[in-house]
């Protein structure tokens, strides 16, 4: 909680230091150099905007110019804050909480407040995301997080941002849990998440207000369940809009990567097209929400409907210009107002022909935001429950989840996302994998199998002594302390020796990583594991309670405990869920299955041969693997099926076994 309520400070403070980063981008751009002043929603002053261009020729000049200085700053000193930065921020959950750069960040508001400021079509969450995201992967690294810890540390960090920059604290919470996972859940970041949005909220909120982003006129009141017909035509659009959002974006995100054209320079032709597009639809340019104001204001009805029905095509194409071709910004935002310019369309259409859709085309805008964007970011709870706030709708989210189941459905189908780092389960992810087939893994500790430290390098060295070091001790790499022997971070041999070829005098915390996983010695294997594949899968600092490096813990340490817990627990049977059994037993010598194939084998229904310890080696169960007498097997089986498993493996009679 405490960790939970600094993550939130910095996501509040985040919030308004890019919100007044962007207001000004955008005013010296588009207003100055522009003389542009584009429309804002309701809960920043409801500003009409330019009723036209001044100086049409100066926009698309305007929005490449923003292009060209976010891809230099990019691309010269953070490339990996290119695009949406919530996806990175997602992946860094997977496989590396520890290592968002606090230099990657600040390019990230910095460059987005470029291109979006400019007119690129780009959101606000994914810079604030990134900041409060890579803040919890500092407080991973400063306090020595498990990984664990540092997971939910970093997906916090994206709600809490998220919610603050619009004003959705209870959305942004349940967005911490919904958005990492396609069709899974992170619960331990639900009320941490309830915890660092509230606090974010609260501080964005005292500097520029606490009303919802969007101001609705009236008030909706589902009274009709004829009414769900129509919200159920937007789901059913929402669905194809979203994937062709996706594909659209990723298809620009390739031919970007394979154009000749320098990366500094896409970003600037992308917003040279942008430019030309929004002298039609000048709809396109920044964050958009300005025009979902107007829309869900009743402000469009005279836009002709040929203009109606192309603005969420319209939109897709700028925002995977503006964001896909390299530049800067989230694409949260811009999903949205794609669903509701698609909801605004379904109305324009079915008002002449159905009167009972009424006059009001704010449901539909609403609706359409929640279920465009809730379908094809997999996170359909999150965004309902953010876009309810952001209009201060509640009522509609029950006609809205309609829409919203509809088009997650469509989008599940296909399989897609726009958030591809999403994993599709926790089962998904490569820790995963190897605990559930190495189901002793938790009945071990760290300090069983832990070796003493052949290297420990001073962070005062120098990289030809550090290589002399590690060559001599024959060691792939080492963990630094300072003078005090606290861990501050690991080397590589390879890189070590790369740059002593170039200044042997070079000094070693030049190529210090910090971002590399640790694991502290009370720690059980299973975290032990975790540690070791996000620390790169060769070794892992193993350190005390103050950060003293105490051991080294490395693959081939942990196959050896495997093994003597193997070896102690044959027969062992462990309930792991109501329908489901982990056995390890031993293949006996009057075993049936000895000489016989896994795909061959009459094994009783409902059981999963997960690994097989031949002789020295574990093994992961193929079809093509052969059953020897004394190899280890460990399976999941049904419970009603675990006696019959068991004398299979042994050999022995089931009526002689103990149930």
């Amino acid at each position: 909680m405490i960790l939970a309520s600094v993550i939130g400070a910095v996501a509040g403070l985040g919030a308004v230091v890019f919100y007044e980063a962007l207001r000004l981008a955008t005013h010296f751009f588009l207003g100055t150099l522009g003389g542009y002043h584009v429309p804002t929603p309701g809960g920043e002053g409801n500003a009409a905007g330019s009723a036209g261009y001044s100086r049409p020729w100066a926009i698309p000049l305007v929005v490449a110019l923003g292009g060209l200085l976010s891809g230099l700053l990019v691309f010269t000193w953070a490339p990996e804050a290119e695009g949406h930065g919530t996806d990175a921020a997602i992946d860094a959950v997977h496989h590396n909480p520890r290592g968002i750069r606090l230099r990657a960040v600040i390019v990230k508001i910095l460059a987005s407040a470029l291109t979006i400021g400019s007119g690129g079509s780009g959101g606000r969450e994914g810079p604030t995301a990134q900041i409060s995201a890579g803040f919890g992967s500092l407080l991973a690294r400063l306090f020595d997080l498990s990984p664990e810890d540092g997971r939910i540390a970093v997906s916090i960090g994206i709600g809490s941002g998220i919610g603050a920059i619009f004003s959705a604290p209870l959305g942004g919470a349940v967005l911490a849990a919904d958005i990492v996972y396609r069709d899974d859940f992170e619960y331990e970041a639900l009320l941490p998440g309830v915890f660092a949005s509230i606090i974010a909220y609260a501080i964005f909120g005292g500097v520029f207000g606490y009303q919802p982003l969007f101001a609705i006129p009236g008030g909706y009141h589902f009274d009709h369940p004829l009414q769900l017909v129509w919200f159920a035509i937007i789901g059913i659009l929402a669905g194809g809009i979203g994937l062709a959002y996706s594909k659209s974006f990723y298809a620009v995100v390739d031919l970007s990567h394979r154009s000749r054209l320098t990366r500094q320079l896409r970003p600037a032709l992308a917003g040279l097209l942008v430019g030309f597009i929004a002298l039609g639809l000048p709809e396109v340019l920044g964050t958009g929400y300005g025009w979902v104001q107007k829309g869900l204001a009743g402000e469009m009805l005279h836009t002709p409907l040929i203009i109606v029905l192309a603005l969420p095509l319209a939109r897709i194409v700028a925002t995977s210009l503006s964001i896909g071709s390299g530049g800067s910004g989230g694409v949260f935002g811009p999903g949205m107002v794609i669903g509701a310019f698609t909801g605004l369309a379904v109305w324009r259409i079915l008002e002449p022909i159905a009167p009972a859709v009424g006059h009001d085309p704010a449901p539909f805008v609403i609706v359409g935001m929640m279920a465009v964007f809730g379908g094809i970011s997999r996170a359909p709870l999150a965004v309902m429950l953010m876009v309810a706030e952001m209009t201060g709708s509640i009522s509609l989210l029950a006609p809205g989840m309609v829409a919203v189941a509809i088009a997650w459905f469509i989008v599940r189908r296909s399989d897609d996302s726009i958030y591809r780092a999403q994993l599709r389960t926790r089962a998904d992810s490569p820790v995963a994998r190897l605990q559930f087939g190495l189901p002793l893994l938790a009945t071990l500790g760290v300090d069983q199998v832990a070796t003493e430290p052949k290297v420990l390098l001073a962070d005062r060295s120098s990289v030809s002594e550090a290589m002399r070091i590690m060559q001599g001790a024959g060691v792939p790499g080492a963990p630094v302390v300072d003078q005090r022997g606290t861990y501050v971070g690991a080397v590589d041999l390879s890189r070590v020796a790369d740059a002593a070829l170039d200044d042997p005098g070079a000094p070693l915390t030049s190529l210090l990583d910090a971002s590399i996983a640790t694991v502290t010695i009370t720690s059980n294997l299973d975290v032990g594991l975790e540690a070791l594949i996000q620390a790169g899968g060769r070794w892992v600092a193993v350190t005390s309670g103050d950060r003293r490096v105490v051991g080294i813990l490395s693959v081939g340490g942990i196959l050896r405990g495997y093994r003597n817990a193997l070896a102690r627990s044959a027969g062992l049977m462990t309930a792991v869920a109501s329908h489901a059994t982990a056995l390890e037993e031993r293949v006996g010598r009057a075993s049936a299955l000895v000489g016989m194939t896994l795909r061959d084998a009459p094994l009783p229904p409902g059981c999963i041969v997960v690994s097989i310890q031949h002789g020295e080696d574990i093994v992961f169960a193929t079809g093509s693997i052969v059953f020897a007498e004394g190899d280890m097997v460990s399976a999941l089986v049904n419970p009603e099926s675990s006696q019959e498993l068991r004398a299979l493996l042994t050999g022995a009679d089931p009526a002689s076994r103990e149930v």
